[in-house]
């Protein structure tokens, strides 16, 4: 069935680069728009036009879904993408995998493929293995072996090519194709170009074979579908291609062009195709004028920048789409197909036979000159009769069984037959197809049987054979010939061309004894430098020396300073101590002092002066906190001055130790230059005695050829005789210099072996200075590390002084306070001691007043004795009365001076109660103070320990994280190169074992869709895909 390729036009939207440059939009679409697209005026018809805004769902409806069904129902199918750069053939084939509505042909293609085969009957069952590989450089390379880089094309039984020993993967289902593009898509090549971020740099085929086994008629088909994404044309001025690029696209033109002139040739009816100018186009052979159905997409770019290039793509479609491909089943026929098919060719032969009689027997009339009228004349209608009447098998015997080999071998054609053989030849078509090959045909009317034509047959194809043998014998022989005769004309040329070469031998002998002196004074220089090295190098290691000296005494100043810092810390507990006395016993005088004024306010005359010297005991001691806290603040300026010094130091040393590192490299350096110094001249020296061994060589070469050529003549024996003793000289000149050579040579071993040894000398000492130089580095880190622990410590007693300082500032605080409330108690006591004087002196006055007035009236009582009763009872009753008025005047009088002192010691109650309370929360307050200052001071040195505990421990786990880093490192290192080993081991049992063995196939039961899949449902159907049904009794072969 013939059938011209479909080609479909797809034209993309402009992109970001030709918005930026306001490019146009050129092409137009006329009609309806779906057949046609016009360019420049001229319009082209295709198959289908795609335009820009068509989703990739629609064109897969358009290009790839009609060939799903003919690929499972065992047609080939091709689907290739063809345009210049970045016109979207990557985007068509191959889209976002993954994305739902972005997706290309191929990851769409293969769902429906699967889909289709869970539609079709349960009988059938299917076996689908896919390829990928790609075209780069012009060679073929594997996207799933990347060590096969260049396979070759060769041709199947059936004269299809195939690329041997592409990898081939069974599937079973769509996740695993997926996971197979994956993973040749990470090796594919892709490079950046102007026109393009991601071009494609090789011509990608992504190959599906299905095969398909009916388990009730075991009726077999295959199919194979073709995915090709082509790489794009390209103009090295817009793309701005260099270096490799540039090779890259001068391979991607080279074969693109041997497509077009493919299609050229197919279109034309060219007697010769060059399919074998690319390896593009041999692949492509059943897909161009094949065994194929083949889609083309051709994808334009819209802008007029690429004007020259899309309407080169569009004559490219229109000339593609009149190629014919010849399409048909491939069928695996089983024994009953093959004998049904045998019974029908067997009576087509029987019908021929019946033709064959016929028209023998009128070649015999013919022959025997008689004329035979026109209606007689056996004509196509007969032919067809003939051809048509199957079943009569009476007409046989009615016919001559003369076979038509006799009879054109017994009789001859007479004169007067001869002006109708043409009408004989022209009487009908089936004479060109059905004479032709009578020789073919066996006869069972001619007497001679099946297996005697086989056994002449046989014997026919073995002359043949020796036939073929003996010509092969003759061009061989005659090669030969030609052969001998070359070598004669080269020995004649060698001869002349080895008289030049003993002339330029001679030269190059005196150039090499030059050479040799020149390697002897080369020798004696590096001696030379050697000297020198080694006294640079005794130099370097007494500064190496002098530095370790400098060293050693840096790090025995930093011991005693660290002696130092041991005192400080020693001092500072022993002030701490000092402190904690000191606040301990200014608490207790402060408490004492409370109690003394207590007891002063019940006894105001006891204890005024003792009360003033606890206040200068107190000023005292603070004043001592102040100048100790002073020189304890000079001391850490000290340490820390000290500290800064030891950094420089140590910078010092580090930058020492820097140089002698850079230096002794340098050394390293120049030991290995005169190492690479010496191997060259033994290098040179072995070149020489290269030289010589070679020139005996062809001194013994240009013997063999004179003795060989000593036959030719007179004259011949003249030149061997000038030769011979030319060459006897030439051998006393070549055995005195190799004398000399071989003296010379020894002697420089010697100086070789003594410089060796001198050498290995010098790596011993440069190997102890990089030990004592790692020594001391380490010393250096250790050292390092000791000043940083002493920082640290140095840090905590600064913050410790710190928060010192900051409680003297709160005791300072605390103290201006106390000593304030103390004043004003002093003055309020002195205020109260006077009030109590003016009370004692106002009681002492009243109560003399009272004992006056009490005298006084017993005088009035004594002296009034003797009055009358009636002047009595009046003056007693007088009396009382007085007495009275006496004491009320009196207690009115004490009344009127309790009040003022009453309200006045109200006041001061007052004021002294609110002044306890200060005194008491302050006292609360100096307590909690001091009971945290002493948890801090009992947590201190727990805390020192446990900071020292975890720098410890910090350190020790970072050297165990190196150390397991190193670890790690080693093991993978191992690792990956035993995984290397392993990986090589089994590419090569590959390679060799491979084509050999069978892989065991996956088959698909149509009709079982899976439940689950992990990329979700199927494109067009509900159903999703799982694991197939394996059948253990199956196997299939890659």
């Amino acid at each position: 069935m013939s059938e011209s390729i479909k080609v479909i036009c797809r034209v993309r939207p402009l992109n970001d680069l030709e918005k930026a440059n306001d490019s146009k939009f050129v092409v137009s679409f006329p009609g309806d728009g779906k057949t046609t697209i016009s360019l420049g005026g001229k319009n082209y018809n295709f198959d289908h036009v795609v335009q820009p805004k068509a989703t990739q769902l629609e064109v897969y409806e358009i290009v790839a879904k009609p060939i799903v069904a003919d690929v499972l129902n065992g047609y080939n199918g091709t689907i290739f993408a063809y345009g210049q750069t970045s016109s979207g053939k990557t985007f068509t084939m191959e889209g976002i995998l993954g994305d739902p509505v972005f997706q290309g042909v191929i990851p769409r293609i293969i769902h429906d493929i699967f889909n289709h085969i869970y539609q079709m009957d349960e009988n059938l069952e299917f076996h689908i293995k896919v390829s990928y590989f790609e075209i780069y450089m012009d060679k073929i390379r594997d996207l799933l072996d990347v060590s096969k880089t260049n396979l070759p094309v060769h041709e199947d039984k059936d004269r299809v090519p195939y690329v041997k020993g592409a990898t081939e993967r069974f599937v079973s289902s769509p996740e695993e194709v997926f996971d197979v593009i994956d993973e040749g898509k990470a090796n594919r090549h892709v490079a950046v170009t102007n026109m393009n971020e991601h071009s494609s740099r090789s011509h990608s085929v992504f190959m599906i074979t299905v095969r398909q086994e009916n388990l009730e008629t075991q009726k077999k088909l295959h199919g194979k579908l073709y995915l090709v994404d082509l790489a794009g044309s390209e103009k090295v001025a817009k793309t701005g291609a260099e270096g490799t690029v540039l090779d890259e696209a001068k391979n991607i033109n080279k074969s693109l062009s041997a497509l077009g002139n493919v299609i050229n040739a197919l279109v034309e009816g060219s007697s010769h195709v060059p399919y074998r100018d690319s390896k593009l186009t041999r692949i492509l052979q059943e897909s161009l004028g094949g065994n194929a159905r083949t889609t083309m997409v051709i994808c334009c770019s819209p802008a007029a920048f690429n004007d020259a290039e899309t309407k080169s793509t569009l004559m490219f479609g229109m000339r593609a789409k009149t190629i014919k491909n010849l399409v048909t089943v491939n069928e695996e026929l089983t024994a009953d197909e093959w004998r049904r098919r045998y019974e029908r060719e067997k009576e087509k032969v029987r019908k021929l036979r019946i033709i064959i009689t016929h028209l023998e027997s009128e070649l015999k009339r013919w022959r025997a000159g008689e004329s035979i009228s026109q209606a007689e004349w056996f004509t196509e209608n007969q032919y067809a009769a003939a051809m048509d009447d199957a079943k009569d098998t009476t007409s046989l015997q009615a016919f001559p069984t003369t076979p038509i080999s006799d009879s054109v071998s017994t009789t001859s054609l007479p004169s007067t037959g001869l002006s109708n053989t043409s009408q004989v030849r022209s009487s009908g078509p089936f004479l060109s197809s059905g004479v032709a090959s009578v020789n073919d045909i066996p006869s069972t009317t001619s007497g001679v049987g099946d297996e005697q034509l086989q056994f002449l047959y046989q014997q026919l194809d073995d002359k043949d054979d020796e036939i073929n043998k003996q010509a092969q014998t003759i061009a061989r022989l005659r090669q030969q010939i030609e052969e001998q005769d070359e070598v004669i004309n080269t020995l004649r040329k060698e001869r002349e061309g080895q008289l030049k070469e003993i002339t330029s031998l001679q030269v190059e002998y005196q150039s090499s004894k030059e050479e040799v002196k020149e390697v002897l004074q080369a020798l004696e220089e590096l001696a030379m430098n050697y000297d020198q090295k080694a006294q640079e190098i005794d130099a370097k290691a007494k500064e190496l020396e002098e530095a370790q000296e400098s060293l050693l005494k840096q790090t025995r100043l930093m011991h005693s300073k660290d002696g130092e810092l041991s005192q400080l810390k020693d001092t500072h507990q022993n002030q701490k101590k000092k402190y904690t006395e000191m606040m301990s016993s200014l608490l207790k005088d402060l408490i004492d002092v409370g109690e003394c004024l207590n007891d002063q306010l019940t006894k105001p005359s006891v204890g005024a002066e003792r009360l003033d010297e606890e206040f200068t005991v107190v000023r005292l001691y603070i004043s001592k906190m102040k100048t100790e806290a002073k020189s304890l603040q000079s001391r850490v300026r000290q340490l820390e001055e000290e500290r800064v010094q030891h950094v420089q130091l140590m910078r010092k040393s580090d930058d020492e130790s820097k140089d002698l590192r850079t230096r002794l490299h340098a050394f390293e350096v120049k030991v290995g230059t005169l190492t690479d110094k010496i191997d060259e001249s033994e290098s040179r020296k072995r070149q020489l005695q290269e030289t010589v061994d070679n020139l005996n060589a062809e001194v013994a070469k240009l013997r063999a050829n004179e003795q060989f050529i000593s036959g030719s003549g007179e004259q011949n024996e003249k030149i061997l005789a000038g030769q011979s003793a030319i060459r006897a000289k030439l051998d006393e000149e070549f055995k005195r210099q190799s004398e000399h050579y071989a003296v010379q040579v020894k002697s420089l071993r010697d100086e070789l072996d003594e410089k060796q040894k001198k050498l290995e000398e010098y790596k011993d000492e440069a190997n102890d200075f990089k030990f004592q130089a790692e020594k001391s580095q380490e010393e250096i880190t250790r050292l390092r590390e000791a000043l940083e622990d002493k920082t640290t410590r140095l840090e905590t007693l600064e913050k410790t002084i710190e928060k010192r300082e900051q409680a003297k500032q709160d005791l300072r605080g605390l103290e201006e306070t106390v000593i304030k409330e103390l004043q004003t108690l002093h003055n309020l006591r002195r205020l109260f001691i006077q009030d109590l004087n003016c009370r004692i002196k106002k009681s002492t006055n009243r109560v003399n007043a009272l004992a006056a007035a009490e005298k006084a009236t017993a005088n009035n009582i004594n002296n009034t004795n003797g009055v009358n009763q009636g002047g009595n009872t009046m003056n007693a009753g007088g009396l009382p009365g007085q007495q009275q008025q006496l004491s009320e005047s009196l207690l009115m009088d004490d009344d009127d001076d309790d009040e003022p002192v009453q309200v006045g010691t109200l006041a001061q109650r007052e004021k002294i109660a609110f002044l306890e309370n200060n005194l008491d929360k302050l006292t609360k307050v100096h307590k909690q103070l001091v009971h945290d200052n002493a948890e801090l001071r009992c947590e201190l040195p727990k805390m020192e320990k446990r900071l020292k505990s975890t720098l410890e421990r910090v350190r020790s786990l970072e050297l165990s994280l190196k150390e397991a880093k190193e670890g790690a490192m080693r093991d993978r290192k191992r690792y990956q190169v035993e995984v290397e080993r392993i990986k090589e081991v089994v590419r090569q049992r590959n390679v060799t074992t491979r084509r050999g063995q069978s892989q065991i196939a996956k088959p698909i039961r149509a009709g079982h869709a899976p439940i689950n899949s992990s990329h979700g449902g199927l494109i067009g159907n509900t159903t999703t895909i799982n694991q197939p049904i394996v059948r253990p009794d199956i196997l299939g072969s890659p």
